[in-house]
């Protein structure tokens, strides 16, 4: 007769790796709540820590997964409550601000929940034949990355709202291209080892503008009940479409989860244009940060800064763990959103939004001085700079995401 094979639990190892995911969750829900902050702050913040604790290196990778699956449903908040225009200018402005605007800002909040939810719900059933799909499709897509990129760029330029929009947007590409190329390379001098000059980068293109923007918004005006007015097949279809754009995005080096929301733009129902959108670009970036989960396991390469970080700190793959991670961490981000998504968009978005700004773009300066040194700083400037463009020449941010694609593009 066959041994029967039962399953072993270290309590005092679980117990740990509970603790260790609340930790991470905990920075997750403060990077998202905090304007301008992204959980691979605190994912490479982690990881430069990680040789001095002392720790299994897993327990710390489960730190990492909380952080950076918390951060995607708690970092919507911001978004709705800071530079929200007035009404006068609900037509030009995004589609969150608009349910704002309408008063709708606590259902977005739902919207967006739903949204991530679902992408969890959702990679269960997709993570197995999809990471098979682009594990047999990525030899040919790795040997032609230059053509697939720059369809993802062409992509990006046609679906814009009018030629002088793609215009715009293709100048935009090309300056951030360029300010990548000139500096992903550089080996700053840094307080932290695992610094590098991501962080500045990203947090001038698309933390810093967005500070700089709310100074002159609107403030949150009264909002109505949370009850969701979208129809249950258009919030399926918006949620899918999300989820697997932002899981096919997870294998593609250089491609963000905010072209992944796009991608599934076309697949909202037109009836439910601003829901949709809510909802795609919360699935899309939950699902981008669990696929690129699968990624780094199956292709050795990572997708974004916390995977980035999972690898400095030589966080063993053991995927079952890390799975459950994700599972436990989308069950905190989903509640802490419900729990404090409301507060927030009174508190905050009636807060005197100058002194707000300035208290986090200074954060954001000694951030970059503490992962790029005195190199950082002055590129965190000029990314601002720059990050400050698209709006005003009527072009998405998106097109921000040349300060990747276009030095993988040149190789």
């Amino acid at each position: 007769m066959d041994p029967i094979v039962r399953p072993v639990v270290d309590p005092s190892f679980a117990a740990a790796a509970i603790a260790f995911l609340l930790g991470g969750a905990a920075l997750g829900t403060v990077s998202g709540l905090v304007p301008g902050l992204h959980a691979n702050n605190f994912a490479l913040l982690l990881a430069s820590v990680a040789p001095s604790v002392p720790a299994d290196p897993l327990l710390i990778g489960c730190a990492m997964i909380g952080a950076g699956v918390v951060h995607t449903f708690l970092d919507v908040v911001p978004a709705l409550a800071l530079g929200v225009p007035d009404a006068a200018m609900a037509v030009a402005s995004l589609p969150g601000h608009r349910l704002v605007i309408a008063g709708r800002g606590r259902e977005a909040i739902r919207l967006s929940a739903v949204g991530s939810g679902l992408a969890v719900a959702l990679a269960v059933p997709l993570a197995i034949p999809i990471t098979w799909g682009m594990v047999r499709a990525y030899p040919t897509i790795r040997a032609h990355i230059v053509l697939v990129l720059a369809s993802v760029v062409a992509f990006l330029l046609v679906t814009e709202s009018s030629r002088r929009a793609a215009i715009a947007g293709l100048v935009v590409f090309l300056a951030s291209a360029v300010l990548g190329a000139v500096t992903l390379d550089v080996d700053p001098d840094a307080p932290l080892s695992t610094g590098g000059m991501l962080a500045p980068l990203f947090a001038g293109l698309f933390g810093a503008p967005v500070l700089i923007d709310a100074i002159d918004g609107a403030g949150v005006p009264p909002q109505s009940d949370a009850r969701i007015a979208m129809e249950r097949r258009d919030l399926g279809v918006a949620a899918s479409a999300g989820s697997l754009s932002g899981a096919i995005v997870g294998y593609l080096p250089g491609v963000s989860a905010a072209i992944a929301a796009t991608a599934a733009l076309p697949a909202i129902p037109r009836s439910a244009a601003d829901r949709g959108f809510v909802v795609a670009t919360s699935g899309a970036s939950t699902s981008n940060t669990v696929f690129a989960l699968f990624a780094l396991v199956a292709l050795g390469t990572p997708r974004t800064g916390v995977m980035v970080a999972l690898e400095e700190a030589t966080v063993p793959f053991a995927l079952p763990m890390l799975l459950a991670a994700v599972a436990i961490a989308a069950a905190i981000g989903f509640c802490v959103l419900l729990a404090v998504g409301d507060a927030y968009l009174r508190v905050v978005g009636r807060a005197d939004y100058a002194r707000l700004s300035i208290g986090v773009l200074t954060l954001l300066v000694g951030l970059s001085y503490l992962f790029a040194g005195v190199t950082g700083v002055g590129t965190f400037g000029v990314a601002t700079l720059l990050g400050m463009v698209p709006p005003r020449v009527g072009t998405r941010r998106v097109h921000l995401m040349g300060v990747l694609i276009g030095p993988l593009m040149l190789g």
